[in-house]
Parts: structure tokens; sequence; C-alpha cells
């Protein structure tokens, strides 16, 4: 069993106290190698800077209760709430294609599991609450601009319809964290269906450790695809489960133009939710060669490249599998490429399928490949905004092809796509403004634009000033809603430059 470490803080300020969160904690319980005991580093003035009073009563608890100083002490790692069992996480994974032995949640802590109010199982986990044994000589803490960030685009992936970790409370700790400057220390709160990733599979595979594979992939069955347990195959099956999952959203990924920045294994959830909002951002202007991240020197996780890392990834985790598929090894790793070979097939189905509802269409017919491929070299070489001409598309439908017209350097190539584009619609048994409205309720006109995110956490950390964070995310909870007053949210501030760090 890994080794237990305590906090060198006072036991007496890590005290049991309410809220109450009814934690019922199958990880903790589960296993043994899988975690270390862990307790946070005491923050020394927390201050509850922003919760999440939906997130909370779908989880079933107490807005009112936590909004509070108690909740501030919760959410900082001061106090452990009653049945709390805070921990860290051991995985390991490829981090732009090099394998890391051990990597492990060097500054999260999982304080337990509860079960909402739709009855599904989701953690609930500290990131940024200082150092553990996984932390590799880093001090485990987060500054206030990432852990904002990662607030604000979670609940925006959110309200986009993509499935996602989100953020149950962001707390200022009152201590600084040192960077490349001193800068305000916090702590999220982070929800997820779990934190199971496929570098929690290799790091007990490169162990030799098979039964502890076991062990995690019965587990993850049981959480997370409990209709595969009595499958023929059900450690076959769970992996086509998890590929297809994945498959699914990364397509949505691309279907509004995110671009994750740091798709390593580590930070691909089993459960197929998006996890890790470091170096991401939203593509303005569609180039699909586009990298925000400032590590993501040679382009590996570009947003074009995102698809192909899919596959790469769900490979290393067919290999962690190869031992439980068939007790024959050739044949396992026979069954588990078959799985691989169609991958890409279902992610271009799930990609399709979005793209045809992004353009207006409900039916299918064997030239949509062809035609919305078009559409995006009509994107590329017009420069356009990728977001905004999804969004002004519904004015073509109604007539106003100047809507798109202004978004292009040059609108010839998209009137003669244009053409194709009409004829194909008339396939659809729809008038032309019930397709527009559906287009507008599939085709966002706010994403948490690169810009007004900077300008959200400059505010929040120079300044101290929460309004514009509280509006820009007032604004992404109706992506779809377009509203008088928010015109500066829906546009781009071209910005070639831009970059993205991982905040750790």
């Amino acid at each position: 069993m890994m080794k237990e470490i305590t906090s060198t803080e006072p036991i007496g300020a890590l005290t049991s106290m309410h809220p109450n969160f009814n934690f019922d904690n199958s990880y903790a319980s589960t296993f043994e190698d899988f975690y270390v005991r862990c307790r946070a580093t005491l923050a020394s003035a927390p201050k509850l800077l922003q919760l999440n009073h939906a997130l909370a009563e779908e989880l079933g608890l107490d807005p009112a209760a936590l909004d509070s100083e108690a909740g501030s002490a919760i959410f900082s790692g001061n106090a452990i709430p009653e049945g709390a069992e805070p921990l860290a996480q051991a995985y390991a994974g490829h981090q732009f294609g090099g394998y890391a032995p051990q990597l492990g949640d060097g500054r999260a802590l999982l304080l337990g599991e509860v079960i909402d109010t739709r009855q599904r199982r989701r953690d609930i986990q500290l990131k940024g609450s200082g150092p553990t044994p996984f932390s590799r000589g880093g001090d485990g803490k987060a500054a206030l601009g990432p852990v904002l960030r990662e607030y604000l685009i979670g609940e925006g992936m959110h309200a986009l319809g993509i499935p996602t970790t989100r953020a149950l409370a962001a707390v200022i700790t009152g201590d600084p964290v040192y960077r490349e400057i001193p800068l305000p220390g916090a702590v999220l709160t982070r929800v997820a269906a779990s934190h199971i990733r496929i570098g929690t599979f290799q790091f007990f595979a490169a162990r030799g450790g098979v039964e502890k594979v076991r062990e995690l992939a019965e587990y993850a069955i049981a959480r997370h695809y409990p209709g595969l347990a009595d499958a023929e195959n059900p450690f076959l099956a769970f992996f086509q489960a998890v590929a297809d999952a994945q498959a699914s959203l990364v397509a949505r990924w691309m279907n509004v133009g995110f671009i994750h920045g740091v798709m390593n294994t580590d930070n691909m959830a089993i459960s197929g939710e998006t996890l890790d909002y470091g170096p991401c951002a939203f593509m303005d202007t569609y180039a699909p060669g586009t990298v925000f991240s400032s590590i993501d020197r040679n382009g590996r996780y570009a947003y074009g490249n995102q698809p192909a890392i899919l596959v790469w990834n769900l490979t290393r985790l067919a290999e962690t599998l190869v031992p439980l598929v068939d007790p024959v090894k050739d044949r396992s790793v026979e069954l588990l490429t078959g799985v691989l070979e169609q991958v890409s097939s279902v992610y271009e189905k799930y990609w399709l399928a979005g793209m045809r509802s992004k353009i207006g269409l409900t039916t299918e017919d064997p030239n949509d490949l062809d035609l919305v491929n078009d559409l995006h070299w009509v994107m590329k070489d017009g420069k356009a905004d990728f977001t905004l001409f999804f969004r002004r598309l519904s004015q073509a439908v109604r007539g106003d092809d100047d809507a798109v017209h202004n978004l292009l350097e040059q609108s010839g190539a998209f009137d003669v796509w244009a053409r194709r584009w009409r004829k194909r619609l008339e396939q659809e048994a729809r008038d032309a403004e019930t397709t527009a409205q559906a287009m507008d309720r599939v085709n966002p006109i706010y994403i948490p634009r690169n810009h007004k995110v900077e300008e959200a956490l400059s505010a929040a950390v120079q300044y101290q000033d929460m309004g514009p964070f509280s509006k820009l995310l007032a604004v992404l909870s109706h992506p779809f809603d377009e509203a008088d007053g928010n015109e500066a949210y829906a546009e781009p501030v071209p910005n070639p430059s831009y970059k993205t760090f991982c905040g750790t």
C-alpha cells in the first residue's frame, strides 16, 4: 500500500464540520494501492469568490450552507467535511508523446464521492490545495487566474452541451504562489463523473500489475458502463465503450472549434468527459493548424490533429487491456486492433452528424461529407471566424447572404458552395425559418472568446474585480441566445500571437 502522509499543520484546524456532503467513497474503499491519503495545506485567509449554486443543488448540497465561512474552509482545504477521505490519486501518462511512469495528483485532492439528485456518482476534488507525494518538486498550488479560467471554460462547455468536469467553487487562499511573479493563490473545487484516466490504467500496467488493471477495469465498468458487466467479453466491450465515448467527445470539440491543448493520456477521462482546462482555447479564424498552448511547440495537439491523437491515446489504453481481453495475446491484440481500426469512422460519424445539424440538415446523403469538407475549405480560404460563420449561416437560410459574406475575405467560393447547399436543403421536409431556428439552437453565438476570458481574469487578479468574470459567466451560460447588449461577447479580436499556459 502507498504510504500515507499527514499534514504538518495542527490537527485541530482540520475538523469535521457542516455542511453535510453525504459522501459515499467507493474509490477509497475499493482500492489500496491506487492513491495516497493526504491533507491540504492550510490557507491563511480563505475567501469564497464563486459558488456554483445550480451545481450544488444538482449534487444534493445546500448552497446556503456552502456560501459561508464554513464553505470557504472546506473549499480551501482548511476543514475536512464529515465523511471525506482526502486522497491523491496515482496515475502515469504520455505527455506530448513521451511516457512518464509516475505522475499522479500533484496538486489535487479527491475529497470523496457523492450521489447526486439524478443518482449519478460524482467526484468532488480540490485542485491547487498544496503538495502531495506526486508533486514532483512543485508547490502543489494554483494561481487565481488558472482557477477562474477552468471555472469559466468548464461552465461554458457545459452550457454548450459538451460532457465536461465542472467547477463547484473557487476560493482565494490569502497566500501568494510564486511563478514568474507572485500571484494570488486559489483553489478550485472540481466535480467529475470520476477522475479515472487512461493514465490510471497505464500506471499499473507498466508495473506488471495485471490484477490491479483488472480491478480498475471492473470498477470502471461498474461505475461508468454497468450494462457491460454481463457482456460476453466485458473488457473488450469496455474498451469499445470508452472509445465510443471519447470519439463522441472529440467530435463535439471539433464542432465548436475547441482546442484542448494538452491531450496527454493522463488528461483523457475514461468517462468521456473533458478533463483539465489548462492551455485550452477556442479557435477564432478557422485554421486546422491552430495551436494556442505555449508548451505545444511542435503542434502535436493542434485543432486538426485532435482526431488522430484520439486514436493514438486509445491505442495506449488498448495496450493496458491486452492481458484481460483474451488469454492468448495474439488473439487479444487482434480483437483490440479491430476496435481501434473503427475509431476514426466512429469519430467521423459523430462529427458529420454534428456538422449536418450545423448546416441545417436532418437527413443523410452520401455526398454530405464532401459538402461539409468543401465548406471548411471555403472557411479556411476566406479566413472566416469559425463560430460566427456557422451562426450566420442561418441568416443565409433566411435570405441574407451578406451576413456570411461580411465574414469572408472573398465570398465567391462561398456563393459557389451555397448553390450546392441550397439544393441539398431542398431534400429537407422543413421550411426555411424552421431550419434556421434549428441551426441557431446548435450554433452558438457566444463562446469563451480568448480576449474576453483574459479581460475577466485580468480584472480579478490585478484589481480584485469579479464583475467582468460574473458577466462573462452569465453570457456563456446561454450560448445560443443572442441578446441585445452582448455584442462585444460575440466579436473576435484577432491575435495570432495569443498563447495559453497550463497554470501549474
